[in-house]
């Protein structure tokens, strides 16, 4: 569906957010289509609301600043002295709605304490500067945006200083600042504050001088978030929690089986409910149709749909089941297919060593805690939209497109949301587009009022996206010193982004998103040949993607073949490293180090176990202790080794770390996988889709490598590594490789 909103230009820009290295700098994309969807409305403009001369203003090459560059669009400054920074991207635990607001205060010269933070919506001046479109995801926040957050303090903090100068008519050159205070000759002293007004009719410089990073008072300094208070006293509000004058819920039935049609429906006692507006039914997302049933209130609402009676033709859908899908993966694996990697397997059949595996990875939920929701206000000129989305620009086109209203008729209000990991940026937009047919249902039946579409957490479970389920398949030769000589790789599972607008990067038939992470940083000789299957399960990235299961694969076989040669597997790692993989070398190092791995005499019961994995350009290696309890395995260390370049705030990284390794953790432990019986998703709460609990938690210690380099990503590399630690000190107690997730041990 969204394809057709997209120029055809469009999803080849859109390529490039799987690029994770950009070696050329800032990519140039065509820009001209996605602007005219996602609308030009005018910018929020804040502290400078009168600036007639910043689209005139050009950069260093001679074009127009763009909507990106303007500071008028990201900084508001208050009479006061308050800086309140407008972020570009969805705040949803990762904490960009501080160390952005962090890297403008700082070439701005701000002061902290004066500083806060609010989201942005649909306007093109909020779309990521190096992709082009709007976008929370790939672990890109502070890496696309650290040059662009400096610039705009830069700019703003030059048009005060210019609007300071010609107010005492001195040389700009006589001026400093510091911490939110224009300093000047002769005493002179003025606040952002006073100064803001003035400064809004002084034009964008073109270009600025950043700060040595020597001089850094505000990045790099281990700083509490700025929604810190407001969500430990419970006073944060979420998209879920948006309530407007008249308000109505609305829950939708959903078939059992996907994309199954309604074949017989009685909602007479639904209707009779109290509180009940309407019953409507609704298309779904995948060919399906459901029943929304809007009320009152959720309560209302949840108890009228239980009531309906309702009969559902499953004669036309397929019914996944994941027993005998297993089987057809199993058979898939010993197929030709498309090659990843081709190299030479004629070693296999002589190597004097050799090694079998098979590796199952199932269906996994996102189960952010806030479940999706979406709440649209339609009127006379257009809608307007409340939800917490990763891409507020396609939503906003998605939604257009449902309503039948040009994309600058809606207005996406970007909502702080209670976790997603990749579920709240969906190509199809598919929760986003069910609140607009709720709505538009709604509107058509008579009803005129706001209608906020609530999923439950069973909506969510049973009839959500997943990560995919995969198979691999290994057969490796390598010698007594662990030289691997021929390694015959198989890889089975949906491809995330076929039939998307991300589809052109499928390449050859090969989704890059399903290989990434297998292979590098080892100079191993493989051959991967990779099959995707369609299955009617929707499918979805998932934290870290596909590096949720090829570092499982990697690591754990990198640990066999170090213990079956009798290697220390960090030695072993070191050596395959060389002196081409600095950065795994010096997260690992710092690991172990901190760790004091092979240096500490662990309790009794009691294995090291230890792994490194690089996804979205940074390195978390991870050095774990672990044991067997009672049959079931127990985490109780981890130190982390981290190298995600410079650091904008210690702080968060180290919740990232943590919040990515228990996330890693769920992976693990029992109850933490989705199956399918006859196409019906069988898990549905927590009760059945378990994540760990407070007493699952391990210690931590998180520690960074120093780095002057620009940041690179840190929401999602730290989940990766975290399982194949665990996996490698449990196969080091019992002797026997973990070859499944969740872990079996019998």
């Amino acid at each position: 569906m969204l394809n057709d909103l997209f120029h055809p230009e469009t999803p080849r820009a859109l390529e490039h957010l799987f690029e994770r290295d950009l070696a050329d700098g800032p990519a140039t994309l065509p820009r001209r289509s996605f602007l005219k969807i996602v609308g030009i409305g005018g910018l929020a403009l804040g502290a400078f609301p009168h600036l007639a001369t910043a689209q005139q203003t050009s950069d260093a090459a001679g074009a127009p600043l763009k909507p990106a560059q303007q500071p008028s669009a990201f900084v508001q400054i208050a009479p006061n002295g308050e800086v309140t920074v407008t972020i570009n991207r969805l705040e949803f635990g990762q904490g960009v709605q501080t160390s952005l607001p962090m890297i403008l205060a700082e070439e701005l010269d701000a002061d902290w304490s004066l500083v806060r933070s609010r989201h942005g919506n649909n306007d093109a001046a909020y779309q990521d500067p190096i992709f082009g479109i709007h976008l929370t995801g790939g672990s890109n926040s502070i890496k696309n945006s650290f040059t662009q957050y400096r610039e705009l303090g830069a700019r703003a903090r030059a048009m005060l200083l210019a609007a300071a100068a010609a107010r005492w008519n001195v040389d700009v050159a006589s001026l400093s600042t510091q911490a939110g205070t224009v300093l000047g000759p002769a005493g002179r002293r003025a606040t952002y504050g006073e100064l803001a007004e003035s400064a809004m009719a002084m034009p964008v410089p073109e270009n600025v001088t950043l700060k040595d990073p020597k001089d850094f008072r505000i990045i790099g300094q281990a700083t509490t978030r700025i929604d810190a208070k407001a969500k430990s006293s419970g006073q944060q509000d979420f998209g879920i929690d948006t309530h407007l004058p008249g308000q109505l819920t609305a829950v939708v039935a959903r078939p059992p089986v996907f994309g199954a049609r309604i074949s017989a429906l009685d909602d007479s006692a639904a209707r009779a409910t109290q509180g009940v507006k309407a019953v409507l039914r609704v298309p779904l997302d995948g060919g399906g149709e459901g029943v929304a049933v809007v009320a009152d209130g959720y309560w209302q609402a949840k108890v009228a749909r239980d009531a309906l009676k309702l009969e559902w033709n499953l004669a036309a859908v397929e019914k996944v089941d994941t027993d005998k899908q297993l089987i057809q993966y199993r058979e898939l694996a010993n197929q030709p297919g498309p090659l990843h990697f081709d190299a030479d397997m004629t070693p296999l059949a002589t190597a004097p060593h050799r090694l079998e595996a098979e590796f199952v990875f199932p269906y996994l939920a996102h189960a952010p805690m806030e479940p999706l929701n979406c709440t649209v206000q339609l009127d006379q000129d257009g809608a307007h939209l409340w939800v917490g989305t990763q891409f507020p620009g396609g939503d906003g086109a998605a939604a257009a497109k449902v309503l039948n209203l040009k994309p600058e008729q809606v207005q996406v209000h970007v909502q702080t949301a209670g976790g997603g990991f990749g579920r709240r940026g969906v190509a199809t937009s598919d929760f986003v587009v069910l609140a607009c047919e709720v709505a538009k249902a709604a509107r058509t039946g008579g009803l005129n009022a706001p209608i906020r579409t609530l999923w439950s957490r069973e909506d969510d479970i049973k009839g959500g996206y997943y990560r995919p389920m995969h198979l691999h398949r290994a057969r490796i030769g390598f010698d007594d010193e662990g030289k691997v000589l021929a390694w015959d790789h198989a890889l089975v599972g949906q491809s995330i982004l076929s039939g998307t607008l991300f589809g052109g990067r499928v390449k050859n038939g090969i989704d890059p998103t399903a290989t990434e992470g297998m292979r590098n940083p080892y100079p191993l000789p493989m051959r991967l040949t990779v099959h995707h299957p369609k299955l009617n399960v929707p499918v979805l990235w998932w934290r870290s993607v596909g590096s949720t299961h090829t570092a499982f694969v990697m690591e754990t076989l990198i640990d066999e073949i170090a213990r079956t040669t009798r290697q220390d597997p960090v030695a072993y790692r070191m050596k395959l490293f060389g002196d081409q993989n600095p950065r795994h070398r010096a997260a690992l190092q710092l690991a172990v180090d901190k760790s004091e791995y092979g240096k500490r005499q662990l309790a009794d019961g009691r294995a090291w176990g230890v792994a490194v994995h690089e996804s979205f350009s940074s390195v978390v290696a991870y050095v774990v202790e672990a044991s067997v309890q009672d049959g079931r395995p127990v985490l109780h260390r981890v130190t982390a080794g981290v190298h995600c370049n410079l650091v904008v705030n210690p702080r968060s990284v180290e919740a990232q770390v943590q919040g990515a390794a228990l996330m890693g953790l769920s992976m693990c432990l029992p109850g933490g996988a989705i199956t399918l019986k006859d196409g019906v998703v069988q898990q549905s709460n927590f009760a059945d889709f378990s994540v760990p609990r407070i007493t699952d938690m391990p210690e931590f210690s998180i520690h960074i490598v120093p780095s002057a380099e620009p940041p690179t990503g840190m929401g999602e590399p730290g989940l990766p590594a975290l399982a194949p630690a665990f996996a490698n000190a449990i196969a080091s107690l019992t002797g026997k490789p973990l070859r499944q997730l969740p872990f079996r041990l019998a």
